[in-house]
């Protein structure tokens, strides 16, 4: 099966789940998540009107984007791994949404090059729903304290929250307390849901759903 195939595929899923939790067509916006494939695995994915792609780092994204960017200029790049403080400006210049701001220096450098750029891709904040010690994000208990320091110390512009749940655990206690979260921080994008769990984040209200292996297939990691 195709790259483009699969992505049929995952459409037509995203639609059914939809569905059975009663939600508005079309609500859950696809990220097709791109890292370690090349040009020429994501391009028949663009040519099959794919326009949402996500990345996890900066200097992988700039090596490859540009070019295909030329191929579609209304693609739409995500950034959804952890960010240093020191790629903010690239940051800022190639991503039109980044999914993980997680911590005051991300969200002051991120200030410093947005205003210096003027622009302003979308934010959202990532939280720590599992309290993992190696994994990026925010504590929960600790989100709306960071999301008002965002918006009134920094003067960022936050529009949702992004979750990865311990590999380990059921994701449905994850992805129903970044949607509780969210609700009360009255944030309207819930970024959640993986190749293995997308379904179900759809069913607590994921706005965005990021699955990589089961559109470009198995990743080949570098030993």
């Amino acid at each position: 099966m195709s790259a483009a195939d699969r992505l049929a595929q995952i459409r037509s899923q995203i639609s059914e789940a939809e569905s059975a939790a009663g939600r508005a067509a079309g609500s859950t916006k696809l990220i097709a998540v791109s890292k370690t494939f090349e040009g020429s695995d994501i391009l028949p994915v663009i040519q099959s009107d794919q326009r949402l792609f996500g990345e996890n780092r900066v200097q992988e994204a700039k090596s490859k984007w540009p070019a295909l960017r030329e191929t579609a200029p209304d693609i739409e790049l995500h950034l959804i791994g952890p960010l240093q403080s020191n790629k903010a400006r690239e940051a800022v210049e190639l991503f039109d949404v980044i999914h993980t701001v997680d911590r005051d220096k991300i969200a002051a450098a991120l200030a410093t090059e947005m205003r210096a750029l003027s622009r302003t891709p979308k934010l959202l904040v990532q939280v720590n729903t599992g309290l993992e010690p190696q994994k990026a994000g925010i504590d929960p208990r600790e989100t709306a304290d960071f999301v008002a320091r965002c918006r009134e110390h920094h003067g960022l512009s936050i529009s949702g929250l992004m979750c990865i749940p311990p590999a380990d655990e059921s994701p449905g206690p994850h992805f129903a307390l970044l949607a509780k979260l969210a609700r009360d921080l009255g944030l309207a994008e819930l970024s959640m849901g993986m190749s293995g769990d997308f379904e179900t984040a759809i069913a607590f209200g994921a706005t965005y759903v990021r699955v990589g292996s089961a559109i470009f297939g198995k990743r080949d990691y570098p030993a």
